[in-house]
């Protein structure tokens, strides 16, 4: 029997960076980057555009190159299943301070709302737990939220969670669109003003 999805996505993303302290956060294209903008804009924030499938390599490079930082991945379900190899290449490499959470609404919401091959059953935690994460979570409700939270920010180790939210439109709340401006705020905020000295 399925669970009843009841999560809002917008509340959800909020209640995750309300807790990130100085985590290095890379998102998906499209509504997870909207989400988190609507949390609030940070520079720390790398906003992914137009790179469909590429969130979780992105932030498994960062989290090899700043091994000190912990690095967040905010994606959809969309946006991972079209780059499901990269989490048997996370789990291989390891890193112990990156967190993958998927936004699950098992919608293709850029292309008008089309089902996800999750809304047939496939199980993303169950595809992370079998490439090898040693966290591996399935989120359904706000009490399971709350658990979760604070694990995205101190497993040692790479821990993935797909979390379930309800299929819905929200008003659009764009970051700058500017990649170059992007890339440089960000890595002035990884990296110091040094970092162009």
């Amino acid at each position: 029997m399925k669970n009843e999805i009841t999560l809002d996505r917008r509340e959800v993303v909020a209640q995750i960076l309300k807790q990130r302290g100085d985590t290095l956060v890379v998102t998906g294209l499209g509504s997870t980057c909207w989400d988190a903008t609507a949390a609030g804009d940070d520079p720390r924030n790398f906003y992914v555009w137009g790179a469909m499938g590429g969130a979780t390599m992105i932030g498994l490079g960062l989290a090899l190159a700043q091994p000190t930082r912990r690095v967040l991945v905010i994606t959809g379900d969309g946006e991972i299943l079209m780059g499901l190899g990269s989490l048997a290449t996370v789990a291989v490499q390891h890193p112990a301070n990156l967190s993958i959470v998927v936004i699950d609404n098992e919608r293709y919401g850029e292309t008008g709302m089309q089902d996800t091959h999750t809304r047939s059953g496939v199980d993303l935690a169950g595809i992370a737990e079998a490439a090898g994460f040693p966290y591996s979570a399935r989120v359904h409700t706000g009490q399971e939220l709350q658990t979760l939270i604070p694990s995205l920010y101190t497993n040692d180790g790479p821990t993935f969670a797909a979390v379930k939210v309800m299929a819905r439109s929200y008003p659009t709340v764009l970051p700058a669109r500017d990649g170059t401006y992007l890339k440089n705020r960000f890595r002035e905020a990884v990296l110091g003003k040094k970092a162009f000295e």
